[in-house]
């Protein structure tokens, strides 16, 4: 079957008027953010705003549903941030800040959303029901737009915390759970409506609610939903860079991987019929794991940077080094394979699910049994 490819074209020009207002707000909303939080910012920071502008414009010119989302992200915030008054003690006065739009109550609701939202794809999946599949989508995009205005509230309210405190919320296993959970979830929602199908919806929404299922356990286990100052290692600017880069690398991989289950499933003829083409599922996991490799890449990169600025080398062999390095060869392996060998089935599909494996324990494993010059972000 043909598959059907995007135009790029998109990413480099507005078409339209409503192309024009889009980034005519983007940039609107970086003055005001400028003006508003200016003091609280180095150049880094403002450095890396002026850069998210036009890189939020260009996805929203090429994949309008976005611009919706990131609207009522960023009007929820907003909102939230209103109604504090500059006073974190409000958060348990208020009643929308206490039961919706706090970080940690909008947190929650991006949780049961993508429970719900998993057991609607699955039901739409089994059932055959377009109705239960659109819900599914439905409660993804409002399980992302909540969790984007929980980081985003979250980030506000560490300021209110302190000056000194305020950071941006990817520091810990907390946070970056909840990004990583945002980034998957967004990927896999441009690829839902670029295939116009919404039966990968299933497998991906599973890898994601595991994801918060973790979050929630950790969470309610160590009280990591509590803001903390941030550690010495951790007070760079490389880190709100370099973090970012990591997950949407992290993100693609796992929706790649359980894509990689469904191709699996559709091979030995379960849900065949249920399920997208060999084709198309094969299309998606290669140009997810293309994502995810060329961040990835960016990140290490960063990292090193980072290294070298923080502990005068670029590399050491720390154990998160080392791993995150056979990540890396592990998926330039896979490109290589596919792209210069020509190699397609079940092999690659296989390959996915596992590097799915190695890079969970590149990101959790080695905190959890290793130690190194990455120790601070043990469990």
């Amino acid at each position: 079957m043909d598959i059907a490819q995007p135009d790029h074209s998109r990413l480099l020009r507005p078409t339209g008027i409503g192309d024009w207002l889009f980034a005519l707000v983007l940039a609107g909303a970086a003055v005001f953010a400028l003006r508003q939080y200016g003091g609280f910012m180095d150049v880094y920071d403002k450095g890396i705003l002026l850069l998210v502008v036009p890189g939020l414009a260009a996805i929203g010119w090429a994949w309008k549903p976005f611009r919706a989302f990131l609207a009522a992200a960023a009007a929820l915030a907003l909102a939230s941030i209103t109604l504090y008054q500059g006073d974190l003690a409000r958060a348990e006065q208020v009643f929308f800040l206490k039961y919706l739009i706090s970080s940690q109550t909008a947190i929650m609701w991006m949780s049961a959303l993508v429970f719900i939202a998993t057991g609607a794809y699955w039901l739409g999946l089994l059932a055959r029901s377009d109705f239960a599949e659109k819900t599914g989508s439905a409660l993804t995009w409002c399980a992302v737009t909540m969790g984007t205005t929980g980081l985003l509230v979250r980030w506000y309210e560490s300021y209110l915390i302190g000056t000194d405190v305020g950071h941006i919320p990817v520091s810990n296993l907390y946070e970056v759970f909840v990004l990583f959970s945002l980034i998957t979830g967004l990927l896999y929602l441009y690829y839902e409506g670029h295939y116009a199908t919404r039966r990968m919806g299933a497998f991906v929404l599973l890898v994601i609610s595991a994801a918060v299922a973790f979050l929630l356990w950790y969470s309610f286990s160590r009280e990591a939903h509590e803001i903390q100052p941030l550690i010495p290692a951790l007070q760079s600017y490389w880190m709100k860079v370099h973090v970012p880069a990591n997950f949407i690398g992290y993100g693609a991989f796992a929706l790649a991987a359980m894509i990689g289950v469904a191709d699996l499933l559709v091979r030995r003829g379960i849900l065949a019929s249920r399920l997208p083409s060999l084709d198309v599922l094969g299309d998606v996991m290669y140009k997810a794991i293309a994502i995810g490799f060329a961040f990835f890449t960016i990140a290490t990169i960063l990292g090193a940077l980072w290294a070298a600025e923080a502990w005068g080398t670029y590399w050491q062999w720390d154990p998160k080094e080392t791993w995150a390095f056979i990540v890396w060869l592990n998926y330039a392996a896979w490109l290589h394979i596919r792209l210069t060998k020509g190699l397609r089935g079940p092999m690659l599909a296989w390959w996915a699910v596992i590097g799915l494996l190695v890079t969970a324990f590149a990101f959790v494993g080695v905190n959890m049994f290793l130690s190194g010059l990455h120790s601070y972000g043990s469990l």
